[in-house]
């Protein structure tokens, strides 16, 4: 009997763009600032664009692959290697923009992304199944974040003195922050940008504290 030849393996829609956001990750940018980067509209990756609203996949075009190629000064052959199993170490986390994180309803008692209106962003893998990013918006976190750049931040991740962390108030102030000293009644935070003074909170306005354990730099 003769055999009939094996069909070579197809590509699907989350491969594709699974590979971009991984692409996105080593380029230590999110979805959308590989798109600005890329010369496209901001939305152009985002994980709400990846699917129509009558609900068909819609795939990334031949263009927008290519100029994020370009954009990250990456071949096809590289570009192919992340649609492979060879990128495992990217976890994809929830994705939010810090001013918008500060508006309130993103978050649980505990510090956990919850609620609707979170992206999605592929990012080297923290071991922390509760992690999430955040990307910097402005200059008020300089000379440590610029404007664009991704922060990942893990709940589960202990915290030291003189670790980068992310403090939500029970006044629903949201601040990054760099941890001087903590006591069991305050929380000593040096600021990141040498313009704005530090801050001693009681330990009982603090509703949660977070560590940052990977920036997009």
């Amino acid at each position: 009997m003769a055999r009939h030849p094996k069909a070579p393996p197809t590509l699907n829609h989350d491969q594709i763009w699974t590979a971009l956001d991984r692409l996105a990750a080593r380029a230590g940018l999110s979805p959308s600032g590989l798109a600005k980067r890329s010369g496209l509209d901001p939305t152009t990756f985002n994980k709400s664009k990846r699917v129509t609203p009558d609900g068909r996949e819609r795939w990334p075009s031949t263009e927008s692959v290519s100029k994020a190629l370009a954009a990250t000064s990456s071949s096809i052959d590289s570009f192919v290697q992340l649609i492979g199993d060879s990128a495992r170490t990217v976890q994809s986390v929830p994705l939010l923009g810090f001013a918008q994180a500060g508006t309130g309803g993103y978050f649980d008692d505990g510090g956990f992304p919850a609620g609707k209106g979170w992206d999605e962003v592929g990012l080297p893998s923290v071991n922390d199944e509760h992690a999430y990013a955040l990307e910097i918006a402005g200059d008020q976190m300089k000379p440590a974040y610029r404007d664009g750049d991704v922060i990942v931040v893990s709940p589960a991740t202990p915290i030291r003195r003189g670790d980068r962390v992310v403090v939500k108030t029970r006044d629903g102030e949201l601040m990054v922050k760099e941890l001087k000293r903590r006591t069991a009644r305050t929380l000593e935070l040096q600021s990141l940008n040498p313009n704005h003074i530090d801050r001693t909170l009681a330990a009982a306005d603090v509703e949660w504290i977070a560590r940052i354990v990977w920036v997009s730099q």
